[in-house]
């Protein structure tokens, strides 16, 4: 980057302020389908055909579909019938819902659910808690109760998570060798994608999911078939049910959505329980130690305050909190990805 005298600013308050609007537009193209209707078509469409087969003005269509090439997540041929669209790479990986790596959940998460808690951000940082009383008319005491406040939100959330680990999973569990750790408890675990990366990586492992009953009901119901015998279930609620003893336990963005307290409470219960020689493994996303960036985890932050009790972290904060447990022995290793990891042995 050149000398601040180069940056233009005006620019790039712009950017930024119309950055909503870009996400928007993306999470408006997945949840009317338009990805999905060019996969399946097998060909490109024109902005009449898309509008027809999706029910929708010929006129809005036609922009969003603009919007999109803008984007680069859609690409656009003109020829002597007009204008024809057809997915890009990205968008037939990340965006439709038939693709393993399909990033469609979250999104749908993040437009209907998330949109609504930032649009009281100025509230939550003059309060400094989080905003589902506001955005919802519910309790904001218990933020799992508020996050699972239906069967339909929380299924969204569980298939938001996994979709997550379906491109992020591989990267934390293959950064230290885990392979010794045979007995894995993934406290949290919910819809078991990390689970399943967990199992794909190292066949020697069994991972159990610890969770509330009703995510382990709709987990059993919708995420993990019974043929996938290398993972298991547990219900309970790890901060006032005992925790079973295993060699490794996995606390995937688990430590975020709760104060310092909260995290020493259940590492502590997570030592107890642990076996000699045995260790934590914890998926976050680290903030730098000046608290400088990366920018995502600034924004992760941000959003733990509006929907949580947590907040992100720094390497030496989780090794604070892990040592303060009785954890020795922690190593930290960052992914170059969203999500990081840190191992404390026992």
């Amino acid at each position: 980057m050149g000398s601040t005298e180069d940056l233009d600013y005006p620019q790039i308050i712009i950017q930024y302020s119309s950055g909503f609007l870009i996400s928007k537009v993306m999470f408006t193209a997945c949840e009317l389908g338009v990805f999905d209707l060019l996969l399946e078509s097998g060909k490109p469409l024109s902005s009449d055909a898309i509008a027809a087969c999706l029910g929708a003005s010929t006129t809005g269509v036609e922009r969003l579909l603009d919007a999109c090439v803008g984007l680069k997540l859609l690409a656009v041929e003109m020829t002597q019938e007009g204008a024809l669209y057809r997915n890009t790479e990205i968008s037939n990986i990340y965006l439709t819902k038939s693709s393993p790596k399909s990033q469609y959940h979250i999104m749908m998460y993040y437009s209907n659910t998330v949109y609504l808690c930032w649009q009281y951000l100025a509230d939550a940082v003059r309060e400094g808690r989080n905003q589902y009383e506001r955005a919802f008319g519910i309790s904001s005491k218990d933020p799992f109760g508020a996050m699972y406040r239906s069967g339909e939100e929380m299924l969204k959330f569980m298939a938001g998570q996994n979709s997550v680990w379906s491109i992020c999973g591989r990267d934390v569990l293959a950064a230290f060798d885990l392979s010794s750790f045979t007995q894995i408890y993934d406290l949290g675990g919910g819809g078991g994608a990390l689970a399943r990366e967990c199992v794909s990586l190292y066949p020697n492992s069994t991972v159990t999911i610890y969770d509330l009953t009703k995510v382990v009901q709709v987990a059993k119901e919708q995420f993990v078939s019974p043929e996938e015998r290398q993972i298991a279930f547990r219900e309970g609620d790890f901060f006032n049910d005992s925790i079973p003893e295993a060699e490794l336990y996995i606390l995937s963005k688990i430590l975020h959505d709760w104060d310092d307290d909260k995290c020493k409470q259940l590492l502590e219960k997570v030592y107890k329980a642990c076996k000699p020689g045995g260790g934590v493994l914890l998926v976050e996303s680290l903030l730098n130690e000046d608290k400088s960036g990366p920018v995502e985890t600034q924004l992760y932050s941000m959003n733990m305050l509006v929907q949580t009790e947590g907040k992100e972290r720094t390497a030496a904060e989780y090794s604070k909190l892990l040592e303060a447990a009785g954890f020795g022995v922690i190593q930290v290793k960052r992914t170059g990805k969203l999500y990081d990891a840190v191992l404390g042995r026992k």
